[in-house]
């Protein structure tokens, strides 16, 4: 049947009743406080749909977090239920530069208004909350898309069948959720949907499984009961749509402004750092946030097995590993693959998602040859990292271990304060900082204090900042002059709030760099 003009123009204006008179209908009253437990806060997901409830136990301490969504009454069920029927037949894939939600949302209007008879009786507000959950579960992600929805929300697990949900919430830490999949077959089909619409396959014979969600967050999963007999579980984490930026890492108190100012000279020398930490200590968050430092006309090129690195800057290629293909090696691009063609494209700078084997020499190799480097590796102290690094599978000759001029460790801490209402900063925490020396030793020239909560610093050992002079030609006292210059400039932006990344690099652009500032102190003694 052709849609008239009239009947469409209706059946948008259905769709786009106002929230006010959604809210004002249904007479939203809020989630129910269970049992032992005393209301934390509240806060809307998608409004006026769903909205979040933290809970904290009164005994216990422990956190409760519940997804309060509008419940679909019996008649809109099964109306709900006809319609995505009628969508998962009728709708066509997405064109040529058009996305999954956009193709959704110009389809929906045509597909309603040929199949009024579907809604029966419902008025303009029960197709509002219809359609609200055909877009949760055909182009979202069914019962966890509020918690998709929250950016406060860090880190989403599925332990298997019949038991919650649990997130990391940046405020309150690990939480319960209300959420449970009840159902063995409807987990794994919300799971092998997600996973074919990012073009992968996951099945009994092929259980495991990483990719890339839209939004670059990501996915792990373990398919079935072969490996975890509990029933399919994964695990999403999430990154920020915004990247975090050196200023933001200062205003958070995860680093101070001199290891800000330190960061920043490190990387416009195209000096290697390496970022160290246990998991969920925050090393690609970091890594993303130095990389920022880098002066806008360094090209850089990152290597990684699944996407996480997330950079704003256009001067910068993203290459990612792939498995092989008909379950052998053929085909197979791998990380030391994708180092060793870095190379070839001459980068100023290459970024390794995480060294875990061989690729770890050939990152070595590019450092010797004067490339710069940052990369990530799982451990726990500098001299873990020393211990990895000389030992299989990386096999790195102590002699060149200097080329990697700095380790940092990032790791989560214990909040100073019990109460999250009183947190207003980040639990991670650069706790120590060491550079590496001509013959392969630690000098530590940052340490965060735990029972100060404060950042000390001896950096009048520092090997690198001799070593910078010694490229420059230039004295010390130059170099340790533009270290406190740089000092201002991140505390004035700080002051300034102004944390984007275009602000940084603005700052970046404008500073004067090293070179310059030797050259300058050159001509004076001349005089």
């Amino acid at each position: 049947m052709k849609l008239g003009k009239k009947n469409q123009e209706e059946t948008e204006a259905t769709v786009k009743t106002s929230d006010e008179e959604l809210v004002a209908y249904l007479g939203i009253q809020g989630y129910q406080v269970p049992e032992g437990y005393v209301q934390v806060e509240s806060y809307p997901l998608n409004p006026p749909y769903s909205y979040a409830w933290v809970f904290q136990d009164d005994s216990e301490g422990s956190y409760f977090y519940a997804v309060d969504e509008l419940a679909l009454t019996q008649e809109e069920r099964e109306s709900y239920k006809q319609l995505k029927n009628i969508l998962e037949y009728e709708l066509k894939a997405p064109g040529v530069d058009e996305t999954l939600a956009d193709s959704f949302h110009r389809q929906l209007p045509l597909i309603i208004a040929e199949h009024q008879n579907v809604f029966g009786d419902a008025n303009q507000v029960g197709m509002r909350k219809i359609v609200y959950y055909l877009e949760k579960d055909l182009i979202g992600y069914g019962k966890i898309d509020g918690l998709i929805s929250d950016p406060m929300i860090e880190d989403i697990s599925c332990l298997g069948i019949n038991k919650p949900i649990y997130i990391y919430h940046r405020k309150y830490a690990n939480a319960r959720t209300n959420i449970i999949y009840s159902d063995e077959e409807e987990l794994d089909d919300f799971v092998t949907r997600v996973v074919h619409r990012q073009g992968k396959h996951v099945s009994i014979a092929h259980p495991i499984v990483d990719l890339t969600l839209p939004g670059k967050h990501r996915l792990a999963i373990s398919f079935g009961k072969e490996t975890t007999p509990a029933g399919t579980s994964f695990t999403i984490r999430k990154f920020r749509e915004d990247p975090l930026t050196i200023v933001d890492l200062i205003m958070n108190e995860t680093i101070d402004e001199s290891i800000g100012a330190y960061l920043w000279m490190l990387m416009e020398n195209k000096m290697s750092v390496m970022i160290v930490g246990p998991t969920g200590a925050g090393k690609t968050t970091a890594l993303n946030a130095i990389a920022c430092l880098v002066r806008p006309d360094y090209k850089m090129i990152s290597v990684e097995e699944v996407q996480e690195i997330n950079l704003p800057q256009e001067n910068w290629v993203s290459t990612i590993a792939r498995t092989g293909f008909g379950g052998d090696s053929q085909g197979e691009v791998t990380l030391y693959d994708l180092i060793k063609s870095a190379v070839r494209h001459r980068p100023a700078l290459i970024l390794v998602g995480e060294i875990r084997g061989e690729e770890a020499y050939v990152l070595f190799q590019a450092l010797a040859t004067g490339h710069g480097g940052l990369c990530t590796m799982h451990a726990d102290d500098v001299e873990t990292v020393i211990k990895r690094l000389t030992q299989p599978p990386m096999n790195i000759p102590q002699t060149i271990l200097s080329l990697m001029n700095c380790v940092i460790v990032v790791k989560q801490v214990k909040a100073l304060s019990s109460n999250p209402q009183n947190r207003k900063v980040s639990t991670r925490k650069f706790v120590k900082i060491a550079e590496i020396d001509n013959n392969g030793a630690p000098i530590e020239v940052f340490n965060w204090n735990m029972s100060t909560d404060t950042f000390e610093q001896t950096l009048d050992k520092s090997y690198l900042f001799n070593k910078i002079a010694k490229n420059l030609d230039a004295p010390p006292s130059v170099v340790e002059q533009e270290f406190e210059r740089r000092k201002q400039i991140l505390l004035n932006m700080v002051d300034k709030n102004l944390r984007d990344f275009r602000s940084v690099h603005k700052a970046l652009n404008n500073s004067l760099n090293l070179a310059e500032l030797a050259m300058k102190e050159s001509a004076k003694e001349q005089e």
